[in-house]
């Protein structure tokens, strides 16, 4: 299987594949980066990666973007061909997923120590990357690709509970970031740790990183799991890291640059807003405040960056099958009749999950269930629960059994003043929503309501003729 150590190598085996776009004529930061992951998102589903080398004030900058932005790239990450579809993506996923743990491998150095900027004086960060805004009405310029280092403060040689995760940066000054963590992610437990021992949190940004790892950081994994442990059990090779004696964080070994210092412990300042992966701007919130006491670079680092806006983007390919997965392997720990779960839409706010039932009303039990994962905590807002023979992955089949198998006196559940990332725009105070779970199984004993004693099925030799038909369309 192909692994990647690194963004370059994966950009140099995407060019291999026929999946990278360089853009060598100058653009301006802004609108023109903005612009085009915006534009490259909307042209299709396999789209390549953009890499942009010549960018207006800045010499030798270079941008990636869309890295994971199409099925085909997605399948490439995981070493299989391009063009292997998304259902058989997510299944290989989960096969991987549950060869958890991988191994982690510790190397001595590491590229991005090539540079190094001790003086927290001299760290500029409008000078050592191309910054710029994604969409017009941002606070600022924002890193919202590079994954976050932290360990829990009360058990800090427990690996286990180092976290590494993916959240937005807002860039306040040459070497202040704002950023947000929201309530249900891990990141926010160390730091309220840390604030109750009267602490700041320690943290290690790494932007520019191999493909997987940045997957595993936007992914729903239990709190305990270790991030590098998943990405070498998804590589199925050892997971490369580098110890900081400054940090004492494990990183990437990979990375493009690394930032290095601390989450001001009891500090709050206003943050966004930020176009999101809603479709919406965030609005402006008091959230903490990270100051940068050391930087680490490549020569010549690739900044790596990710379009949020309006679905689909780049942030929907990535996070589809990595949100997906972690669903269906909870749920098919407790319910061995799970068969699959699409939890691909606007970042699982919407979560289908297809079943067979053990007894009457177990899609509502599974659906409930959903609710209690550690996504759907924070996310998942409508639970459609479906027949095991309908395909969650085809939205003309969930609509088929949604219009057919639900009944609103009894399918429907409604529950009240549940937990939401309050970045859900419909969620009133923010953080807070209804959720509901829409049950559009076939009823079994002992529920016996309607009529679904008489299904179709297919006309005899359609198989046959499905076969003869596609062999004389790409004859």
């Amino acid at each position: 299987m192909t692994t990647f150590d690194s963004l370059r190598d994966f950009l140099t085996y995407l060019e291999q594949q026929g999946q990278l776009l360089t853009i060598r004529d100058q653009v301006a930061p802004e609108p023109d980066l903005g612009a085009a992951a915006r534009a490259i998102s909307d042209i299709g589903e396999d789209t390549p990666a953009l890499l942009f080398d010549n960018i207006h004030g800045y010499d030798n900058a270079r941008v990636a973007l869309n890295v994971h932005g199409s099925w085909p790239n997605h399948a490439l990450m995981m070493g299989m061909d391009k063009n292997t579809p998304s259902k058989e993506q997510f299944f290989e996923f989960v096969r991987r997923y549950q060869a958890f743990p991988g191994q982690v491998e510790q190397r001595v150095e590491a590229p991005w120590q090539e540079c190094v900027i001790n003086d927290p004086s001299k760290i500029n960060l409008f000078e050592l990357l191309p910054l710029f805004r994604l969409n017009r009405h941002d606070a600022g310029c924002f890193i919202d690709k590079a994954v976050i280092v932290s360990r829990e403060p009360d058990r800090p040689d427990d690996t286990n509970r180092q976290n590494v995760g993916i959240y937005r940066l807002q860039v306040k000054g040459p070497n202040r970031l704002g950023i947000q963590p929201a309530p249900a992610h891990d990141i926010a437990i160390h730091l309220r740790q840390a604030e109750e021992r009267g602490e700041d949190l320690r943290v290690a940004i790494a932007i520019g990183n191999d493909p997987v790892i940045s997957c595993v950081a936007a992914m729903p994994i239990l709190y305990d799991q270790s991030e590098y442990e998943m990405a070498g059990a998804l590589r199925g090779k050892p997971y490369p890291v580098v110890h900081s004696k400054y940090s004492g964080l494990d990183i990437p070994w990979g990375a493009e640059m690394v930032l290095e210092g601390v989450i001001r412990g009891r500090q709050r300042e206003t943050e966004g807003p930020f176009g999101e992966f809603t479709g919406h701007y965030s609005g402006g919130r008091l959230m903490p405040v990270l100051e940068i006491t050391r930087v680490s670079h490549r020569r010549s680092p690739i900044f790596e960056s990710l379009y949020i806006g309006m679905p689909w983007t780049e942030i929907d390919y990535m996070t589809a099958i990595n949100t997906s997965a972690p669903i269906y392997v909870q749920l098919k720990a407790q319910f061995p009749e799970i068969e699959a779960v699409n939890a691909a839409y606007t970042h699982g706010l919407v979560v289908i999950v297809s079943t067979r039932s053990r007894v009457g009303g177990f899609a509502k039990n599974v659906g409930l269930r959903v609710l209690t994962t550690p996504h759907g905590m924070g996310y998942a807002k409508l639970v459609i629960v479906v027949d095991e023979t309908v395909d969650p992955f085809d939205l003309k089949q969930v609509m088929w059994a949604v219009s057919t198998k639900f009944h609103s006196r009894d399918d429907l559940m409604v529950l009240p003043n549940l937990s939401v990332v309050p970045l859900d725009p419909g969620s009133s105070p923010p953080g807070i929503t209804h959720k509901m779970v829409i049950d559009a199984t076939t009823p079994v004993a002992p529920d016996i309501r309607g009529h679904y004693s008489q299904p179709l099925d297919r006309p005899q030799n359609t198989d046959a003729w499905r076969v003869k038909l596609m062999e004389m369309l790409n004859a």
